[in-house]
């Protein structure tokens, strides 16, 4: 398939584009590289991708007009572009959160309507479940996201099922269960946790780390983006690691693969659910998902390949929020 990819050198874009171009795809990369972490450590992110002859990188604001002649004859757009974290999303950030979530979004979807896609899909974030009434978590659960970032993402879900039954763009919205692996934000909980067992500054814990998280290593959610892309499915379906653990367990698994862990204890703050488990009935049902990687190889793999200078970065307490891609938008330019 020819493929674009927006968010393509964050977190989460980078292995998708390695996975895609491993299985053969032609792919189109989009990112602004803007700073909400080192634009060059997300460069470093596509070292891989950029040794192909069918990628290509475009250093394009998602909301440019230029945008437009870099989706003709593509087959699936992978939209991952966005603005990450729950905690600073708060006050005057909202703007950019809707901004760089909900325009973004509903700009591309124009720009697709009349396209003869064969599939747009979007990453949406647990987030929009909030604190959910019951554990595993289906997407018929009525969403109650309690930060205002699970508003935007919620809010881009609601488009892409809008232009789904209105224009029959056949988009799909995946709804990511805390994502983690080597290239996590530096801001995240497990680079976080790595780089304090290693040295660095201790880990800020907020609450009493009896909140649970359904952790879903990244390899795992590339796979199932493109096993959705490929699928008739379209509609929203959880991606979970489908084994939910306290945040003192997380804590204990990281000290086995990288050493002990110096705490920060601090009051629990808004905007954090108390717990999240994803129902992955649909998304195994739909298209094959299964979660295969344990929580503890994962781990190892992201402690092998951690390097210094990882824990640059605003606070990285754990957020509820997803190890969301680098955003897609911003300052536009081509290369």
């Amino acid at each position: 398939m020819r493929a674009a990819v927006t968010g393509a050198a964050g977190f989460i874009g980078s292995h998708l584009c390695d996975h895609l171009l491993a299985a053969g795809d032609t792919v189109i990369g989009i990112d602004a590289l803007t700073d909400c972490y080192d634009p060059m450590r997300k460069r470093r992110h596509l070292a891989d991708a950029r040794r192909s002859p069918v990628f290509s990188f475009h250093h394009v604001d998602v909301l440019d007009p230029q945008l437009d002649a870099l989706l003709d004859d593509v087959d699936v757009v992978y939209h991952l572009a966005g603005q990450p974290g729950v905690r600073p999303s708060w006050g005057r950030e909202f703007e950019l959160y809707t901004r760089r979530n909900v325009l973004a979004t509903q700009r591309l979807l124009e720009t697709v309507r009349d396209r003869p896609l064969r599939k747009f899909l979007h990453a949406s974030s647990s987030s929009v479940y909030g604190d959910a009434d019951c554990f595993p978590t289906p997407e018929t659960a009525c969403p109650h996201p309690v930060s205002p970032y699970g508003v935007t993402k919620l809010a881009a879900e609601h488009l892409c099922e809008m232009y789904r039954t209105t224009y029959r763009v056949p988009t799909v919205s995946l709804r990511l269960f805390t994502v983690y692996g080597p290239r996590q934000r530096p801001d995240m909980a497990f680079s976080r946790l790595i780089a304090a067992a290693s040295g660095g500054p201790s880990f800020p814990l907020y609450g009493d780390g009896g909140q649970t998280r359904d952790f879903t290593y990244v390899r795992d959610v590339v796979a199932a983006m493109r096993d959705a892309a490929c699928s008739p499915f379209t509609g929203i379906a959880n991606l979970g690691g489908g084994r939910p653990v306290s945040i003192r367990q997380a804590i204990g698994a990281v000290e086995q693969v990288a050493g002990p862990v110096a705490l920060d204890r601090r009051p629990a703050l808004p905007g954090d659910a108390r717990h999240t488990g994803a129902d992955i009935t649909v998304a195994a049902r739909e298209f094959g998902f299964r979660p295969r990687t344990r929580l503890e190889d994962g781990l190892a793999a992201m402690a092998e390949q951690a390097a210094p200078g990882d824990a640059d970065g605003p606070d990285g307490a754990l957020s509820t929020g997803i190890g969301a891609p680098s955003t897609g938008i911003g300052r536009g330019r081509r290369e």
